[in-house]
C-alpha cells in the first residue's frame, strides 16, 4: 500500500468518526428535549379535558393514583436533575467536537505533507500516521466513556427519584390510609381514573417541600 493510499484511508476513517460522534450526542440531546416537551403538553391537555363527576367522601373507595408524567414535570428535583444531565451531555458533545476538529486538522496537515513529500523518510511518515490513528482510537474510547457515564448517571437519577417518591407516598398514606395507590405513566396502567382519586398534586407538594 502506498503512502497516499494509507493516508486517505486514515483521513476517511477520521472524518467518518467525527461525524458519528457529533450525530450521536445531537440525537441524545434532541430526544431528551422532545420527551420533556411531549410530557408537559400531554399533561396539560389531559388536565384540560377532565370532566369527572366529584366523588363524595361516602362514595370514595380506599384507593388513589399518581400520574407520574404530571408529577415529574412539576417536581423541582427532577427538573434540576434533567438540567444537570442535559448540561453534561452538552459539555461532552462540545469536548468531543473540539477534539474531533483538532484531529481532522492534523489529518489534513499530514495529507498535505505527504503530497508535498515533506517527510524526511518513509519511516517518519508511517510513524506520524500511526500516531494519528492512536489519537483517533483514543477519541472513540472517550466517546464511549462519556456515553457510559451519562447512562450511569441517568440510571442513578432514576433510582434516586423512585426511592424518594416511594418514601414520600408512604409518608402521605400514613394519614390517608389508602389500601392501594397506583402509579399511572402515560395511561399505561389506568385507562380511566376519576380525578377525585388523583393525589398527584398532593405528592408533588410534599416532594417540593423536602
Amino acid at each position: 500500500m502506498t503512502e497516499n493510499q494509507e493516508s486517505c484511508k486514515c483521513d476517511s476513517k477520521c472524518k467518518c468518526s467525527c461525524k458519528c460522534l457529533s450525530c450521536i450526542f445531537m440525537c441524545i440531546l434532541a430526544v431528551a428535549v422532545i420527551v420533556l416537551y411531549v410530557l408537559f403538553f400531554k399533561s396539560q391537555s389531559s388536565n384540560a379535558a377532565s370532566t369527572d363527576v366529584p366523588v363524595s367522601s361516602e362514595e370514595q373507595l380506599p384507593i388513589a393514583f399518581v400520574n407520574m408524567d404530571s408529577l415529574l414535570v412539576k417536581y423541582d428535583l427532577y427538573n434540576q436533575m434533567q438540567d444537570e444531565l442535559m448540561g453534561q451531555q452538552e459539555r461532552s458533545r462540545a469536548t468531543l467536537n473540539q477534539k474531533a476538529k483538532a484531529l481532522q486538522s492534523e489529518m489534513q496537515d499530514f495529507q498535505n505533507k505527504l503530497e508535498n513529500r515533506a517527510f524526511l523518510s518513509e519511516e517518519r511518515a508511517r510513524s506520524e500516521q500511526e500516531r494519528l490513528l492512536r489519537k483517533q482510537q483514543e477519541l472513540e474510547q472517550l466517546q464511549e466513556r462519556y456515553s457510559q457515564e451519562l447512562m450511569a448517571k441517568q440510571a442513578h437519577m432514576t433510582d434516586s427519584l423512585f426511592t424518594i417518591i416511594q418514601t414520600t407516598v408512604k409518608e402521605y398514606n400514613a394519614e390517608k390510609n389508602y389500601h392501594f395507590i397506583f402509579s399511572n405513566t402515560a395511561n399505561t396502567n389506568i385507562l380511566y381514573g376519576n380525578s377525585g382519586y388523583d393525589i398527584t398534586n398532593d405528592i408533588v407538594d410534599l416532594l417540593n417541600k423536602k
